[in-house]
C-alpha cells in the first residue's frame, strides 16, 4: 500500500497572499443569495419523524420477536438505526434544524444521552474544535493519537500498544471500529467527571438511564446468551456503520502542524474529502459525503449541500483550490493507505531490530 498524492502540501503562508480572506466572504455570499442557507423546517420534520419511527419499530420488534435467535436481524436493524440517530443528533448541534440555542440542546440531550447513549455535550464540544481545525495534529482531537496514529510523527512518537498497532493500523482498522460504539459510550461516561460540563447532572441522568432501560430491556426479554450475544451485534455493527460514516471525510487528507494556519476557505477544503454518490449514498452517510460544504457552512441544512457543492466546486476551480471528490471505495481505499504510510516507521523499527 502507498499513500495517494491527493492535494498539494497545504501553505499556510500562500494561502494568506492576494486577500485569501475575501476568498470565503464572496463564497458565502454567492451562497446565500442562492438561498443555500434557509431552514428546511418540512425535510426535518419528515427525516425526524421516519428516524424516530424506525428506532420505536426496531424497539417493539425487538419485544414480538423476543427469545429467539432472530433477534440479531433486530440487533442489526437497531445499529443501522442509532447511527442514522446519531446523524440526526450531528445536524442538531449544528443548528440546522433549530435556530435557538436551548431548544437545540434539548432536543441534542433527548436524542443522544437519552437515546443512544452518546453524550450531546461531550461530544458538540469535541466536534466544534474538530471543525476549527480539521487534521491539526495539536488542534483536532479526531486526529490525536490514541489506539490508531495518524501521521509518520505519532508513530514514532508512539508508546504501548497505539505502537504495537501502528505497525498494521491499515490491516486492524475495520475490526478496531467494532469496538467504536463502546468507545463513544465509555468516552460519554467519562466525560461527566470534567466540571466544567455544562448541565452535567442532567446530561449524567439521561445518559446512564439510557444505559440502564438498554441493559433491562435486553436481559428481561431474552436470556443471558441472547442477552449477550444482541448486545455484541449491536454495539459492533453500531460502532462500524459510525466509523464508516467519519472515515471517508478526512482521513487520508494532509494534516497540519504546529502554526499551520491556512485560511478558513482553505484550511477546511483541502482537509475534507467529498464522496459521489446518488440519493443512496445521501442516505448511508447522512448528508456527509459533502463534506467540503459541510465544513464551510456547517449550519447549512442537509438537503442543500448537493446544490451547493454545484457552486463550490466552480468557485474552486476558479481561486485555483484543489477540490477532492471520489467514490465510497475509493475513498476507504485512500484512507487505507494513508494508515499504512503512516505506520512505516515502527515496521522500519522492526526491521532494524531484527538485524540486530
Amino acid at each position: 500500500m502507498t499513500t495517494p498524492a491527493l492535494v498539494p502540501e497545504i501553505s499556510a503562508r500562500s494561502s494568506r497572499r492576494g486577500g485569501a480572506d475575501g476568498d470565503y466572504a464572496r463564497l458565502l455570499r454567492r451562497i446565500s443569495d442562492a438561498g443555500l442557507m434557509n431552514r428546511q423546517p418540512v425535510y426535518y420534520a419528515v427525516r425526524l419523524g421516519l428516524v424516530g419511527f424506525a428506532f420505536a419499530a426496531g424497539w417493539a420488534a425487538f419485544v414480538l420477536v423476543g427469545d429467539s435467535w432472530w433477534t440479531l436481524l433486530i440487533a442489526a436493524f437497531l445499529a443501522v438505526t442509532f447511527a442514522q440517530v446519531a446523524l440526526v443528533m450531528h445536524d442538531v448541534a449544528h443548528r440546522q434544524v433549530l435556530r435557538l440555542r436551548r431548544p437545540t440542546e434539548l432536543v441534542g440531550r433527548v436524542v443522544g444521552n437519552a437515546g443512544i447513549g452518546l453524550a450531546y455535550g461531550w461530544w458538540q464540544d469535541k466536534h466544534t474544535r474538530h471543525h476549527a481545525n480539521p487534521n491539526h495534529e495539536e488542534l483536532d482531537p479526531d486526529v490525536a493519537p490514541d489506539v490508531l496514529v495518524w501521521s509518520q510523527r505519532q508513530a514514532r512518537a508512539s508508546r504501548g500498544l497505539p505502537r504495537l498497532i501502528g505497525r498494521a493500523q491499515a490491516y486492524l482498522f475495520f475490526p478496531l471500529l467494532m469496538l467504536e460504539g463502546l468507545n463513544l459510550h465509555v468516552a460519554s461516561a467519562r466525560a461527566l467527571r470534567n466540571r466544567s460540563l455544562k448541565h452535567r447532572a442532567a446530561e449524567g441522568a439521561l445518559l446512564f438511564g439510557h444505559f440502564a432501560a438498554y441493559l433491562a430491556a435486553l436481559f428481561a426479554v431474552l436470556p443471558a446468551d441472547k442477552a449477550f450475544a444482541f448486545l455484541a451485534v449491536h454495539q459492533a455493527l453500531f460502532g462500524l456503520y459510525m466509523g464508516c460514516l467519519f472515515a471517508p471525510n478526512h482521513k487520508g487528507m494532509p494534516t497540519l502542524t504546529g502554526d499551520d494556519r491556512p485560511d478558513y476557505l482553505r484550511r477546511q477544503v483541502l482537509t475534507s474529502r467529498n464522496v459521489r454518490g446518488g440519493p443512496l449514498t445521501d442516505l448511508a452517510l447522512g448528508g456527509l459525503n459533502y463534506q467540503i460544504e459541510h465544513h464551510l457552512f456547517p449550519s447549512m441544512p442537509t438537503p442543500n449541500l448537493r446544490h451547493a457543492q454545484v457552486i463550490v466546486r466552480e468557485y474552486c476551480a476558479e481561486i485555483g483550490v484543489p477540490y477532492h471528490e471520489t467514490g465510497l471505495i475509493a475513498s476507504y481505499r485512500e484512507a487505507l493507505a494513508h494508515l499504512h504510510h503512516v505506520g512505516a516507521p515502527l515496521r522500519t523499527d522492526d526491521r532494524h531490530s531484527g538485524a540486530r
